[in-house]
């Protein structure tokens, strides 16, 4: 076992010094990805620094309509919120699709965030990973794939980011509120995460020091509905294979506002872009929905065993955009 210290911080500007000050720290909120990472030899922080106590685990409205959603807010009682259940549906299921209840009474919103991929090479310590180790290699690349990135991946790595609450959460236009060495800045969700590229170890953008405080929400699109989409090996307990969070609101038969993200499919939650430019102002029509995921996934290059990702994620699309259609 690799000794490490423990600090219980009691403050946000404590927590940050004592990040600061040792490069091998790490922050402890509910533990559920971290302590595991630990157990397996693939995290080894020299200090655990506790910020669970923090004030950090309310649920606020903004001044403008939104909703501030603080680090330490648990991820059962984020998705049993009221304001989250009736004004962002999406956000609500994606939670209640991830791990078990158990570990969603544990878990945090900004551990969620920061919680690593499954990748079985990345955590396999005696296996050759440049997420894990930079230079080493990506063996997923030949070997098993099955689960991994058809979007966005490089040479250097093709993992998917685990979160099912940060492809809502991208869907959703939130930010993330960081709190660091420099002061307070935000982060776009949809940005937060980090392709690979040549530099597969860097999971976000989080800087050295930084600590997650909140996730806020924008007001909600007029008229819009959403909804979360995910398709997995089992029932439960199990990370996305694909999935997809949809934002929609439709006026006289054409689609005034449209916001859609993929999960399970690249190194982040993907925001669909191209499918968005499809979808505004088109008829809300299964061939529009249709041609916007095609739009999109166009740019998908699969590997030996995962092209069926490609399909799966098409149909995901176009069903949740009629459904959200049809109750529009």
């Amino acid at each position: 076992m690799k000794p490490f210290a423990y600090l219980r911080a009691r403050s946000t500007d404590e927590a940050v010094r004592a990040s600061s000050a040792h490069p091998g720290a790490g922050f402890l909120g509910g533990g559920t990805n971290l302590v595991d990472l630990m157990k397996l030899g693939v995290e080894t922080p020299d200090l655990l620094i506790d910020i669970s106590r923090l004030p950090l685990d309310r649920v606020a409205d903004t001044d403008d309509g939104g909703l501030r959603i603080g680090a330490t807010v648990r991820n059962s009682d984020l998705a049993a919120h009221p304001a989250v259940r009736t004004r962002y549906p999406v956000l609500s299921q994606a939670l209640l699709s991830g791990a078990s209840g158990q570990l969603r009474n544990t878990a945090t919103t900004g551990g969620n965030l920061l919680q690593r991929t499954r990748c079985p090479y990345f955590q396999d310590t005696s296996k050759p990973c440049n997420k894990r180790e930079p230079g080493t290699g990506c063996p997923a690349r030949e070997g098993a794939h099955r689960d991994l990135a058809v979007l966005g991946h490089s040479e250097h790595c093709v993992a998917t980011q685990p979160s099912d609450m940060a492809v809502a959460l991208s869907a959703l236009d939130a930010t993330v509120h960081l709190h660091g060495p420099d002061g307070e800045r935000t982060v776009p969700a949809c940005a937060f995460h980090r392709l690979p590229g040549d530099t597969p170890h860097r999971d976000t953008e989080i800087r050295a020091g930084e600590l997650i405080t909140a996730v806020v929400l924008p007001p909600r699109p007029d008229g819009a509905g959403s909804l979360y989409r995910k398709a997995r090996d089992r029932a439960s307990f199990a990370f996305a294979l694909a999935s997809v969070a949809a934002v929609l609101s439709v006026r006289d038969g054409r689609i005034a506002h449209a916001a859609l993200a993929f999960g399970g499919l690249a190194h982040r939650p993907w925001r669909a872009h191209a499918a968005e430019d499809v979808l505004r102002g088109a008829p809300a029509t299964d061939e529009t929905f249709a041609r916007a995921a095609d739009a999109e996934l166009a740019a998908a290059r699969p590997l030996r065993d995962n092209a069926f990702k490609v399909g799966l994620a098409r149909s995901l699309a176009v069903e949740a955009l009629a459904e959200l259609a049809a109750d529009s």
